[in-house]
């Protein structure tokens, strides 16, 4: 493998992470959310 190569791997690699961490966190809101308004109903 060249440089090259290795760098746009690295880069895709960080783009993936990037996008991963953002859905992780945006379902973790959600489930929050979904939990907040359960709880809520039930009261």
């Amino acid at each position: 493998m060249t440089k090259e190569e290795i760098k746009k791997l690295v880069e895709n690699s960080k783009k993936i992470l990037e996008q991963d961490r953002e859905n992780f966190a945006k379902s973790i809101k959600n489930d929050l959310a979904s939990f907040k308004k359960k709880t809520l109903d039930r009261i």
